[in-house]
């Protein structure tokens, strides 16, 4: 039986994305610079993943600031929160890009939002109360 770890996106400004997904409640649990790769990885996530949570690794190729292409294959992130319209509105003080406003799901009564990270990966939020 496996584990699932990680994913990891490719960012363009390490410290924007750190930024943005602290307004969602991760943090950085730690970092790993590579000088001979030229690359650095950041993996965020929840309290101080005790729980074996899956994380995101952020890699951040040096020099590469001109972005990537986040293409038509990915679909989005999901992160539970207890309050989606109180995320939604915290996303949008700290200057992020609110996609859908907070509200049912269509055909549903769950309530969820979409917000982007400055590199426009898609972020579902889902209330779990």
């Amino acid at each position: 039986m496996g584990t699932y770890l990680h994913t990891m996106v490719r960012v363009r400004n390490l410290d924007a994305s750190l930024a943005f997904y602290r307004l969602l409640g991760m943090h950085e649990l730690r970092r790993k610079e590579v000088p001979e790769g030229k690359y650095t990885l950041a993996f965020i996530g929840y309290s101080d993943n005790e729980a074996g949570q899956a994380e995101i690794e952020l890699t951040y190729n040096w020099g590469q600031d001109d972005g990537y292409d986040v293409g038509t294959g990915f679909g989005h992130f999901a992160v539970g929160v207890p309050d989606v319209a109180a995320m939604v509105e915290k996303v949008r003080a700290g200057g992020g890009k609110v996609t859908r406003e907070a509200g049912p799901v269509k055909f549903g009564t769950t309530v969820i939002a979409f917000v982007e990270d400055p590199d426009g990966y898609k972020i579902e939020l889902i209330e779990k109360r």
